[in-house]
């Protein structure tokens, strides 16, 4: 099957807090994890903000992976999109260690995936057989209006 990439919508729990409130340490965290993926890093832009919390993104020649955190809740939002030979789980795996992440979810989607129906399509086709009517009925108005 052909794509044009790979995309890993990453949540981490449980991170160490002050890991996630510093944005040289997230910034050195995303380069390791980037390093791990053999991706070639291009330019990385990081800033924390006030009272807490950092957003980043490194641009590598395959893509980007970014982060958007959250201390307070021991919370981090990661993706990481690859395209050609990079390996985005090694990344995940090297920043959950320097994360000290306990647990992590993660969504891969196969990105422009050619011949057969997009990973989108079934995964927001397995999200609506899993919603509850009520919110299936939110959805629906909002459509209809």
């Amino acid at each position: 099957m052909s794509t044009f990439g790979n995309h890993l919508l990453v949540e981490y729990f449980d991170c160490e807090p002050e890991v996630l409130d510093d944005a040289s340490a997230i910034e050195d965290a995303m380069q390791r994890a980037a390093e791990a993926a053999q991706a070639s890093i291009v330019t990385t832009a990081f800033h924390r903000f006030a009272p807490q919390g950092v957003s980043g993104v490194v641009v590598i020649a395959e893509s980007h992976l970014s982060i958007h955190t959250w201390p307070e809740h021991g919370y981090a939002a990661v993706d990481f999109y690859t395209c050609g030979d990079c390996l985005p789980e090694c990344a995940y795996e090297e920043l959950r260690a320097g994360l000290g992440a306990e647990r992590a979810e993660v969504l891969h989607v196969q990105r422009g995936r050619r011949g057969e129906a997009s990973s989108m399509q079934v995964a927001a086709h397995e999200r609506r057989r899993a919603r509850p009517a009520q919110a299936q009925s939110v959805v629906a108005n909002r459509k209809a209006g």
